[in-house]
């Protein structure tokens, strides 16, 4: 069977969890050494800052150090936060986390939804589609490897990626202007709800610019998971995981955010019922995998005991995999 395997983290840390951070960052690395080993599709890491949990502020350097300890699996930080940063410091470490991974790794481009972050890192809200265009052009022009104009100076990238800028940077987002401004860069668009009218503004974005070499990376209804060889235990012992993880989000909600992981649930029970979260036994896992074409693996979602979380990427191996 040819599957999308996700293995996904955020390293969001409920207070409740019995794991130190440096404790969880070491596991994460295993398990990104672990998911190599087992043949998972994709990697994946998420950024955000000024959190009071412990959200992962540096996902580049937690791509390089798991692309140092990977061979095969390719890796991704979705959503990097552009307009946050500065676009010759993110062209530079792109610029080697891709030779150093040959190849395999990639970055969805994303707007962001939190004004706190925005006014923490000294960047102006209100301009924050502008200045994504203005640091996408940035991007696109240092990886040319040629001479041009930045900041008054003449600028080159050395080194430069191996691969085109098409396989190195996505746009992400859910919006109508998110799906234009991905075609208007000439670069792949990674929404993050399975929308067919984004795609249609996408494709019709395409034909305007004459791009007809990207497209559209849906989701495919992606949940939470961990494996488990009995749900109902584990909703029991480990839900409140999922529930933190849930509400921490909840709090961060904005008028134009629209993803998957939002929840309407106020306890445990509703969110097992809302199915964004799940424990599935091996044998549902393989036939979500049937249905739906992949799975994303979440084993350290909301502060998950490392135990726990090694628990279900070994049930993942042992009777997940062989299926796949």
């Amino acid at each position: 069977m040819n599957a999308l395997t996700v293995l996904q983290f955020d390293m969001r840390r409920s207070p409740e969890c019995p794991d130190s951070q440096e404790a969880r960052y070491r596991g994460c690395l295993e398990m990104v050494e672990w998911a190599d080993k087992t043949g998972l599709s994709v990697v994946g890491f998420s950024e955000h800052h000024n959190t009071e949990d412990g959200f992962l502020s540096s996902p580049m350097m937690l791509a390089m150090a798991a692309a140092q300890a990977t061979r095969n699996i390719r890796l991704s930080v979705s959503a990097l936060l552009l307009p946050l940063h500065d676009p010759i410091r993110i062209a530079e470490d792109v610029a080697v986390l891709d030779l150093l991974s040959q190849g395999r790794f990639m970055a969805v481009a994303g707007l962001g939804y939190r004004e706190s972050e925005y006014r923490t890192m000294g960047v102006d809200w209100k301009r924050r589609g502008a200045i994504m265009d203005e640091k996408i052009g940035v991007l696109l022009n240092a990886w040319k490897g040629e001479y041009f104009t930045h900041n008054d100076v003449q600028t080159m990238l050395n080194p430069v990626p191996k691969r085109p800028a098409r396989s190195l940077l996505c746009i992400g987002g859910n919006s109508v202007s998110a799906a234009r401004r991905a075609a208007r860069f000439g670069l792949f668009f990674a929404p993050a709800i399975d929308d067919p009218s984004l795609e249609q503004a996408y494709n019709a974005a395409c034909d305007a610019h004459g791009f007809h070499q990207g497209g559209v990376i849906f989701p495919q209804e992606p949940s939470l998971t961990l494996v488990s060889d009995d749900p109902d235990r584990d909703w029991a012992r480990y839900g409140k995981y999922f529930l933190y993880d849930a509400h921490a989000y909840g709090r961060w909600q904005h008028p134009t955010r629209r993803a998957y992981a939002e929840s309407s649930a106020s306890d445990i029970t509703g969110l097992r019922e809302e199915g964004k979260y799940c424990f599935l036994t091996p044998a549902q896992a393989v036939e979500r995998v049937r249905q739906k074409g992949s799975i994303n693996l979440s084993p350290l979602c909301g502060g998950m005991p490392l135990d726990a979380a090694w628990k279900s990427l070994e049930l993942y191996a042992s009777k997940v995999a062989p299926a796949l």
